[in-house]
């Protein structure tokens, strides 16, 4: 057996950031487990909406460091270790050259990283950990050959579907390598996934099952929710368009769709276009109790994700779990691993993404069977308990870390 981390640093973009709630939940099981979690965020807070759980986590986090103090850091650096600071710059020119907008971003992140290498140092990390394999994977990577400290890092979705930055590299060099589905296992083999073998493992982004009970008795008939943020992958203009659908039908419905984002003008002229209105609402970004609320009450949650033109997707959002941990009936698309979650008339259904009126017929379908309904929803919450509860899923990532940290140990128990 494998002893567990005690100080582990988790390096993000933004903290906090109202769609990364599953990096606080996370967060929050390793502190319940006695991990000493610190945080380091690559951007200064600028979310207007905090969900009080983030807040909670505050006095954990690193920020960057002012320019005075980053530049005495990266100085300190360069004459401590100027062959392994030569070596950092030198991969990432060599492997992002082509690529001018990653690569000065690249060099932002490790600026602002290296800034905060005193503060690191008096936690005195055994792992850093990073969440997306774009920028903060790459601090990670860095300050882990400056610091002589292992690194590790999760991928979701756009991060390694649309970018390549060092991802051959991060997998060859991580202690550890996790993602969220097999889908992305499988895609990561152009990459060398084969070559990282046992370290590369899969851990579901998880929900707090205690937290979202069923409540079958507060279902409004002809209540549709969604929640994401407006991205076109998320394909709520294809939702749209299905709900227009509906209401020639003379299907009664309402439907609210909650978050934020940049297509929300070009979502909402097209709720104008289609006299949607009265039966559609746009609240923006909401905290996660009247999330839950708006789960508690809706008949169905239907989430349409798509693959983008640049080959843009959805991992496997954490909102569909989060409705089907609260036994609600659910329609999703066969997109990255989310076939992975819902099973096509166990768990949910499932249509083929972009294709409206094949979701205004699920939707339909399910907003006139409240037999169906519960059946469905049913089997989702168990599905949801048994494979995507943020507790177990927890607990399984400390034991990578621990083997991470101590391979040897776990081949000998083995």
């Amino acid at each position: 057996m494998t002893s567990q981390p005690q100080r582990v640093l988790y390096i993000v973009s933004l903290f906090p950031c109202w769609s990364e709630t599953f990096i606080v939940r996370e967060i929050e099981q390793l502190l319940a487990h006695g991990v000493d979690v610190r945080i380091l965020s690559l951007k200064r807070p600028s979310e207007t909406l905090v969900q009080a759980r983030a807040a909670a986590l505050m006095d954990r986090v690193v920020g960057p460091p002012s320019f005075p103090a980053a530049l005495v850091a990266v100085t300190m650096q360069v004459l401590r270790r100027p062959l392994r600071m030569a070596g950092v710059l030198g991969t990432l020119v060599a492997q992002l050259w082509r690529s001018p907008v990653s690569l000065a971003k690249s060099l932002v992140a490790l600026w602002r990283g290296i800034g905060a290498l005193p503060a690191i140092r008096r936690q005195d990390p055994q792992l850093i950990h990073a969440h997306w394999a774009t920028y903060p994977s790459t601090v990670a990577w860095a300050l882990g050959r400056l610091a002589d400290t292992p690194f590790s890092f999760t991928c979701h979705a756009h991060d390694i579907f649309i970018e390549d930055q060092l991802l051959r590299r991060k997998l060859s060099d991580a202690a550890l390598a996790v993602t969220i589905s097999g889908f992305n296992r499988r895609h990561l083999a152009r990459w060398g996934a084969a070559e990282a073998g046992e370290r590369l493992q899969v851990v579901h982004c998880g929900v707090d099952f205690a937290e979202l009970p069923a409540q079958e008795s507060a279902r409004r008939d002809g209540a549709i929710v969604s929640v994401g943020r407006l991205d076109p992958i998320k394909g709520f203009d294809v939702l749209i368009a299905a709900l227009g659908t509906l209401r020639e039908r003379g299907v009664p419905f309402d439907c609210h769709l909650i978050g934020e984002g940049p297509l929300r003008p070009r979502l909402e002229a097209q709720r104008r276009s289609l006299q949607l209105e009265p039966v559609l609402s746009l609240p923006g970004a909401q905290p996660q109790e009247k999330v839950r609320s708006a789960l508690v009450e809706a008949s169905i949650f239907v989430m349409p994700s798509v693959v983008t033109p640049e080959g843009n997707q959805d991992g496997i959002p954490v909102a569909l779990m989060e409705a089907m941990a609260c036994g609600m009936a659910v329609v999703g698309t066969r997109v990255s691993g989310i076939p992975e979650l819902i099973e096509h008339d166990v768990s949910g259904i499932l249509v083929e993404p972009g294709d409206s009126q094949a979701l205004a017929g699920a939707i339909e379908r399910l907003l006139s069977d409240a037999a169906l309904r519960q059946r469905l929803g049913a089997v989702a919450r168990e599905r949801v308990r048994q494979d995507f509860n943020v507790a177990a899923e927890t607990r399984r990532l400390l034991s990578l870390f621990g083997r991470a940290l101590h391979p040897q140990g776990a081949a000998d128990a083995r």
